[in-house]
């Protein structure tokens, strides 16, 4: 049950759980004799302290009586006992329960006062020393500066963790800098976008200097056409009029300002065939990175292989293959030119060909690393070749700074432990990561690329994969003959008759490929969630949730992944006594789901039976296997990776029943279904209909219409991305 907002005062009695990075609490406050929990984003309460919370009461069948707070004010302790509690809390670095109550039985009431003004006077307790109490009023001013920014933002609007956040990067001058410029605030990585900087503004009595906003609003333009759809620089001439339109300015007092961001190295610029290009810094740098990187890879190539052919036809011999022309020019280019962009559709031999590349490496006595973009990859790729194929952020040993943004251990000054890497699914790759990853090889390293050039590019920035190939300074070797066993599988044929314009054959007179006509979105729907509840299981024994995967076009409509997540949760996995609930922004998570996180997270910590390890990615599927409705933490089983999640990161997961079809690349299932009805225009087109058809492994069907699926197949239009990769590896090289 969930009453109405309250507003209750009381003293922290005890802290349960504190997370000292987003300050999600725990705790036991007292209220007229009565011991009351009360959970949320409390940063930096301790016992002992005065509080006045707002929330919500809830009740709980096995915890009782909670609070779930949604804001919160504090004040300092007053009486002995209250900072007793307090300083015994280890709030202070240096005092615990010993010393609190030596300087509490000294000073008192007047401890705070001490601890604020006059320190040094600590040091007469037996047990601090001149420095200690140094120590310990430095801290104690930290912990009330921290309290001061908090009580100063909260006017304008920020939650108790985005304060943690601001106060951590602004410090003590946090509210005094964002009133003379509230547009800082969307530089800093704190996930202050600029409309929020718009708002604060607003209620400014001062108002700051113009260039501030025209600015930021230029670079915002920028970023959210790198963010939401893949650019890696923009036309300075395409740049003028939206940025004019945000933020209500002549086109050219944004030209002026754009040449003023690029003077103080906010903005860089660069010519490419006879156009400016603007980009943000660090994505200059990066594409900038990737072209030299790749220039002394190709520039520098290993020492020959005089055996290669001898070798080849042992590898043939031994494993009773015959490698097609292709496959073998790209065995031997991998082993001569160290470096090599190998692509191909299903059924053309990719996997054959790693085999092979990876025998010829071992032959050259070479360390070799295999790495995927995603955990689904990775884990496809060791069951194919046999060999542990690792995530490329695990690869590179990521850690994180106070921003929460991915550092890697493995760089340029600690190279990986590798003279060989074969890296898969490099459509998916964007160029941040791709640079991060070329950073680490040591010099003398084979790099050897992976992909489907037909299908999506990244969800990130950049398109690596087609850069590269068009390009033309790379070796790179296309498979195109689709063998005679692959053509056995309607999937591997209907998939290359997509890629070709042809409309896919949908006659049901095949094995592992079926489509359902149904007339109407709601039959479409009913259709999906029938298959995968009881038709597919009861037909060839598949468990509905590691087998199949519902894969859709959109997020939105009948036949989206917001109705059928809902539809299929009811079916598969439907409310049940004893069965654990929780409510997130609308969306209910029940034990027994199916998720999957949609957000890199480098905070969440994971175990598995033989490993312990940081960082749940965007894209990973598990089940949800308990929730603690008393913490609002739930544990979720990513593929043999166990990560428990506190609440406040519940936002980042989805019902993963359904998914779209950009969070599928890099995956296979079993069988996959696809709705495939009124599928709106921007999303109708040739390679996301092809990148949803080739997760299939053993089964697909589509469900909806055929006319829907012609037009999809007809439609080549693909999504122009700006990118200079492909300029600076051609001029740079």
């Amino acid at each position: 049950m969930i009453s109405e907002e309250a507003k209750i005062t009381g003293v922290v009695e005890d802290i349960t759980f504190q997370n000292d990075t987003n300050g999600f609490t725990v705790l036991d406050i007292s209220l007229d004799n009565e011991l009351l929990t009360a959970v949320g984003v409390m940063p930096g309460v301790c016992a002992g302290e005065t509080v006045t919370l707002t929330g919500t009461y809830t009740t709980h069948p096995s915890f009782g009586r909670q609070f779930k707070v949604t804001a919160f004010s504090r004040c300092m302790p007053e009486t002995s006992e209250q900072i007793y509690k307090y300083l015994a809390s280890g709030v202070i670095r240096g005092v615990g329960p010993k010393k609190a109550m030596a300087i509490i039985e000294h000073f008192g009431s007047d401890t705070l006062e001490i601890l604020e003004n006059s320190p040094e006077e600590l040091a007469i307790i037996k047990g601090i020393s001149q420095e200690q109490a140094k120590n310990i009023g430095e801290d104690f001013k930290r912990q009330y500066a921290m309290r001061s920014v908090m009580l100063g933002l909260e006017k304008y609007a920020f939650t108790p963790a985005e304060c943690i956040r601001i106060f951590k990067k602004l410090g003590v001058q946090a509210v005094q800098k964002i009133e003379e410029n509230p547009y800082c605030l969307c530089s800093f990585g704190l996930g202050i976008s600029f409309e929020r900087a718009e708002e604060i503004e607003e209620k400014l009595e001062t108002k700051p200097l113009p260039d501030f906003r025209i600015g930021e609003g230029i670079i915002h333009v920028i970023r959210y056409n790198s963010v939401n759809r893949g650019h890696t620089c923009i036309p300075r001439e395409k740049l003028l009029k939206p940025a004019s339109d945000l933020l209500e300015i002549t086109q050219d007092e944004v030209d002026i300002a754009i040449d003023k961001l690029i003077s103080t190295a906010q903005l860089k610029s660069a010519e490419i065939d006879g156009r400016e290009f603007v980009f943000i810094p660090s994505v200059y740098l990066a594409e900038k990175k990737i072209s030299e990187r790749i220039g002394i890879i190709a520039n520098f190539p290993p020492q020959g292989a005089p055996h290669l052919a001898d070798w080849i036809d042992s590898i043939e011999r031994k494993n009773d293959i015959k490698y097609e022309d292709l496959q073998r020019l790209a065995i031997a280019t991998a082993a001569k030119k160290g470096l090599l962009v190998l692509t191909g559709g299903p059924g053309t031999g990719k996997t054959t060909t790693i085999k092979g590349i990876i025998s010829i490496f071992e032959k050259q006595n070479l360390d070799i690393a295999l790495a995927a973009p995603t955990g689904r990859a990775a884990k496809r790729m060791s069951e194919v070749t046999g060999m542990d194929a690792k995530t490329i952020h695990r690869l590179l040993e990521v850690e994180w700074d106070e921003d929460d943004r991915p550092v890697f251990r493995r760089n340029a000054h600690n190279p990986l432990d590798c003279n060989a890497l074969i890296l898969d699914e490099l459509s998916m790759i964007d160029i941040q990561l791709f640079a991060s990853l070329l950073d680490a090889l040591p010099l003398g390293c084979r790099l050897i690329l992976v992909g489907d050039s037909d299908q999506l590019p990244p969800v990130g920035t950049g398109n690596v994969l087609q850069d590269l190939i068009s390009s033309e300074i790379l070796p790179v070797v296309c498979l195109s003959q689709v063998f005679r066993q692959a053509l056995e599988s309607k999937i591997i044929t209907n998939a290359h008759k997509i890629v070709q314009g042809e409309t896919p054959d949908l006659k049901n007179d095949g094995k592992d490929f079926f489509h359902l006509e149904r007339p109407s979105t709601h039959l479409t729907a009913q259709t999906v969630t029938e298959l995968c509840a009881e038709r597919l299981p009861k037909a060839y024994g598949w468990d509905s949730f590691s087998d199949i995967q519902v894969i859709c076009p959109s997020k939105k409509g009948e036949t989206g992944t917001q109705n059928l997540n809902k539809l299929l949760q009811e079916a598969l996995n439907p409310s049940e006594k004893g069965k654990s609930e929780l409510t997130v922004a609308g969306r209910i998570f029940r034990t027994g789901d199916k998720v999957m996180q949609i957000k890199n997270n480098y905070n969440i910590e994971w175990k598995s039976h033989s490993e312990k390890g940081v960082g749940i990615f965007n894209g990973d599927i598990g089940i949800l296997t308990d929730i603690n409705l008393s913490t609002a933490m739930i544990t979720v089983n990513f593929d043999g990776r166990v990560a428990q999640i506190p609440g406040e990161y519940l936002s980042e997961l989805e019902l993963a029943y359904a998914i779209t079809v950009h969070k599928s690349q890099g995956s296979e299932f079993k069988a996959v279904v696809i709705p495939a009805i009124n599928v709106v225009p921007n999303l109708a087109y040739r390679n996301l209909l092809y990148t949803a058809v080739t997760r299939a492994r053993d089964l697909l069907v589509t469900v909806g219409s055929a006319q829907t699926i012609d037009a999809m197949t007809q439609n080549d239009r693909k999504a122009k991305r700006y990118s200079a990769l492909q300029h600076f590896l051609r001029n740079d090289n």
